[in-house]
Formats: C-alpha cells, sequence, structure tokens
C-alpha cells in the first residue's frame, strides 16, 4: 500500500502526472498516438488497410514496435512491476511513469489511486473501505477511478485485479460514506483566492479522457498480434473508434459536485455504472464482430495476448484464487449496534432499517454469487462477463438505494447528520 506521506499538494501533482502519462500511450507504448495520428473530431482511426497483412505494421500516426507489445524487454517487466511505498517518488519521476507504460499497470493504478483516496482522510495509512487488492473504490466523490483503464485491462489483457474488485463493499462504501463534507469538497474544483490552494487530487485526471489520442482499445498491440487482412483492419478501426465514444460516455459520469447524503451517493453509483454500461453497450459489439472475422490462427494470436499476464498474475496472487476477491471483509459488516446508539430509532424506523439491511445481504450474496470466473476465456467471452457483472451491481445499487430512501425518509435531521456520521468516524 502506498502510505500518503507525500502529501496532499504531492498527490495532486501525482494525480496530474497519472493523466499525462496516460496520454503517453498505454501498454507497453503502443496505445494512443498510433491512433488515426491523434486527431480529433469525426475521423477515424486509420492506417490498417493492409499494411498489416503484409507485415508492414505501419500506422500514419506512428510506427508500432512489436517488442513493445509483450514480447520486448521492458514491456512485461514495468506491466507486472509492484511500486513498493518506499519507491513511490521515483516512480513519479521515472520514465516509465512519464510516458504511459507504468500507469498502464493495475496495481500501479491502485496506488496512485489509494494515495488520493487517503489525502482527504488526514494522513491515514489505510481505510477500512479499501479493497482487497489494494485499491479504493471511492476516492472522494468520485466511484470508480479509471473505470474504462480496467474495463480494458480485463477485455484484453485477463487482468481483473482492478475490474473484479469491485463489488457490495462499494455499497456498503456509498451507503457509510468514509468522507465528511469538508473533505470532499477538498476533492472539487476550488477558485483560487489570494495564494492558490493546494486541492487533495484533482478528479479530472481520475476521471479519465475522451481524447482521441489517449483513450481506446490497444489496437496498436492488437494490429500487430493478428496481422489484420484490409477487412478485418476495417472492422478493428470500427472497434477502435467505439472505444473512443464509450471513454467519453464513462468521462461523463465524473463528479462536479460532492453527494454530502447516502442517497446521493448510491445515486452516483448507479449514474457512473449505467456509464460504464453503455460504454460496453458500444464496445461489445465492434469487438464481437471484429474477433469473427479472425481466422482461428489470428483468433489464438489475440487470446495470447493475456496468457503472460495471466500466468504472471497467478504466480503473484500467493491468496489464491482472484474469485476470492469478491468475498465481503468483516470489516463490511452491518453497523447495527453502532447505528441503534446513535439514531435510536423508532419502530418505524427500526422496521425500515431491517429492510435495509436484508436487502444489503441480499445483494451481497448475489455479488458474490455473480464473480469472476475461473475459466480462460476470450477476449468477447470477458466483456461479456463484465456486462453481466455491470448489471448484476446495477440492480444491487438500486435495490439497496431504493430500501435507503425509504429508510432515510423517516429520519429527522439529527438522526441524518448521525448516520452520516458513521462512516467518517469508523477506523481500519
Amino acid at each position: 500500500m502506498v502510505r500518503p506521506v507525500i502529501g496532499i499538494a504531492a498527490v495532486a501533482f501525482a494525480c496530474m502526472l497519472a493523466g499525462a502519462a496516460l496520454a503517453k500511450g498505454g501498454h507497453g507504448g503502443g496505445h494512443g498516438g498510433g491512433h488515426g495520428g491523434g486527431h480529433h473530431g469525426g475521423g477515424h482511426f486509420r492506417g490498417h488497410g493492409g499494411g498489416h497483412a503484409h507485415g508492414g505494421g505501419h500506422h500514419r500516426g506512428m510506427r508500432f514496435s512489436t517488442g513493445a507489445r509483450r514480447g520486448g524487454p521492458n514491456f512485461g517487466q514495468i506491466r507486472n512491476a509492484a511500486v513498493r511505498p518506499a519507491n513511490f517518488r521515483n516512480a513519479l519521476n521515472s520514465s516509465a511513469f512519464r510516458n504511459g507504460r507504468l500507469i498502464s499497470n493495475p496495481a500501479a493504478r491502485a496506488q496512485f489511486v489509494t494515495a488520493a483516496a487517503l489525502a482527504g482522510w488526514s494522513g491515514a495509512s489505510s481505510g477500512w473501505w479499501q479493497h482487497a487488492g489494494g485499491g479504493y473504490g471511492w476516492v472522494g466523490p468520485l466511484f470508480w477511478p479509471f473505470a474504462y483503464n480496467d474495463l480494458y485491462d480485463y477485455t484484453i489483457w485477463g487482468d481483473g485485479l482492478g475490474f473484479w474488485g469491485y463489488g457490495y463493499p462499494d455499497i456498503y462504501a456509498g451507503i457509510f460514506g468514509p468522507y465528511g463534507y469538508d473533505r470532499l469538497s477538498a476533492y472539487l474544483p476550488q477558485q483560487p483566492q489570494g495564494r492558490r490552494r493546494a486541492r487533495s487530487a484533482p478528479l479530472d485526471q481520475l476521471c479519465g479522457s475522451d481524447r482521441r489520442a489517449i483513450v481506446g482499445l490497444p489496437i496498436d498491440q492488437i494490429a500487430a498480434a493478428v496481422q489484420p487482412s484490409d477487412a478485418q483492419g476495417a472492422a478493428l478501426d470500427a472497434l477502435g473508434n467505439a472505444s473512443v465514444d464509450a471513454a467519453a460516455l464513462i468521462r461523463t459520469s465524473c463528479p462536479t459536485q460532492a453527494a454530502a447524503t447516502a442517497p446521493g451517493r448510491l445515486a452516483a453509483m448507479q449514474q457512473r455504472i449505467e456509464a460504464m454500461q453503455k460504454a460496453v453497450e458500444l464496445v461489445q459489439p465492434a469487438l464481437d464482430k471484429f474477433y469473427g472475422s479472425l481466422m482461428d490462427e489470428q483468433k489464438a494470436r489475440f487470446n495470447a495476448l493475456a496468457d503472460d499476464q495471466r500466468r504472471a498474475t497467478a504466480s503473484n496472487n500467493a491468496s489464491g484464487s482472484p474469485v476470492q476477491n469478491c468475498s465481503v471483509p468483516a470489516a463490511f459488516d452491518w453497523p447495527g449496534a453502532t447505528i441503534e446508539e446513535r439514531l435510536r430509532p423508532s419502530d418505524t424506523q427500526r422496521a425500515a432499517l431491517q429492510v435495509l439491511q436484508d436487502t444489503s445481504a441480499k445483494v451481497s450474496a448475489s455479488l458474490k454469487a455473480a464473480c469472476e470466473p475461473n475459466e480462460v476465456m476470450t477476449p468477447p467471452a470477458r466483456m461479456a462477463a463484465i456486462r453481466k457483472r455491470l448489471d448484476v451491481m446495477q440492480d444491487g445499487i438500486k435495490s439497496v438505494r431504493a430500501a435507503l430512501d425509504d429508510f432515510y425518509a423517516t429520519l429527522n435531521d439529527e438522526q441524518k447528520a448521525q448516520f452520516e456520521a458513521i462512516g467518517p468516524r469508523r477506523v481500519s
């Protein structure tokens, strides 16, 4: 875990660097500038039209280096390298971070998110709402930072560290938010008054980007692996364009205001998941069409992009199956005694509270049951699993939100204030 000893200003600097690093590229340097020359507007991904079929590997925007794809000397080491707390400052200044390769590592992203999440927690070294994989689902008012990176990491690379870490604990943290309002406000844009004030983290960087030169699936790596024909290249370009539109959709769900109540936080969660669902709806048909156009040998090469990463993840996963990430730690047990002590609910309120608790337990069980598949899958199958998982999460959020709204409506202002204080007062 990254201990937030770097301070609020340094965390903001780290997150700004993360955004800049994303602009430099993704996995191994192939993601980004090669997409159609990085132009904006209504343009398309270009340069696949036949060049790959002959092994040329040229794009109008850049030449792709197959050594950087996955077999080169740097990619595997950087993709799987740990960013230890003691080396965090050095990591910020490394060339691997500046050119975007380090931020393509889900473990590294989790550590940057950790620094940002804890910056608003008065120098704590950990927080009770932390994921089993080490990251955090909530950074101030933002739910699911780097959401699009997590989607394509699992789809293409089979790396579910970021995506499958999300589940019921995030809904629980939505109900019992860990941040007080004063801490939440530090994450949102501030107008300078006199001297410029430092902020915890610029959420704009953690929300991702919708710029064509930055976002999208790793088209260059896929093209170098499968060497598409003209027709296949056109389908791959369509996939790239769909990914850009999907990233823009997700970006629209970035919060511009801080939700200070539990109902508001669950509404923000619902909006974020809905944007991710729409993003998958855009990308999934394009991915299915491209994959379906490939010959068996090409499919095998496409599938192999995830093989090394899967083996590396398995060798580093001391806890065993990644499905265990979907279990709910004791830290997320229902705080019934605390609620009873602080709110002193009436019989009517207690009945509504019991419905909320029962609903939450059912949602927790359903999310645990619909956890990450163990079997090795193809990229389209992994995207289908993503879609199913998001659907289950969204249904769960809606169910809990409805029960929460009913309970919250029975509370007076003092009880609401006591309820909102439960999360910020908790310790790890």
